[in-house]
C-alpha cells in the first residue's frame, strides 16, 4: 500500500546523506553542514530544505517482472 502521504521517515547514512525517501535517490549531504563549526545554523537549514524536498510518493514497483526503480540495496542506505 502507497502511505506516502503520511510518511514521515528520513534516513541518514553513516557518510552524513540524508534520504527523504527509500523509494527516491534523492538525498541531502549533511556532512558540510556538521563540519562547519561555527554554529548548527547550516545544519538545521541543511535538513529544513531537505524535508521540504520530500516527495509525496515513492518509484518503487512493486512487480518481481520488472526492475526496481532505485539502483542500491537497502542495505546500502543503512540507518
Amino acid at each position: 500500500h502507497n502511505f506516502c502521504e503520511s510518511c514521515n521517515r528520513v534516513r541518514l547514512t553513516c557518510t552524513g546523506q540524508l534520504f527523504m525517501c527509500l523509494g527516491q535517490e534523492d538525498t541531502a549531504d549533511l556532512r558540510a553542514p556538521v563540519r562547519a563549526l561555527e554554529s548548527n545554523d547550516l545544519l538545521d537549514r541543511a535538513i529544513v530544505d531537505a524535508i521540504a524536498r520530500k516527495p509525496k510518493g515513492h518509484d518503487f514497483i512493486i512487480d518481481r517482472r520488472n526492475r526496481p526503480a532505485v539502483g542500491r540495496h537497502m542495505s546500502m542506505t543503512g540507518g
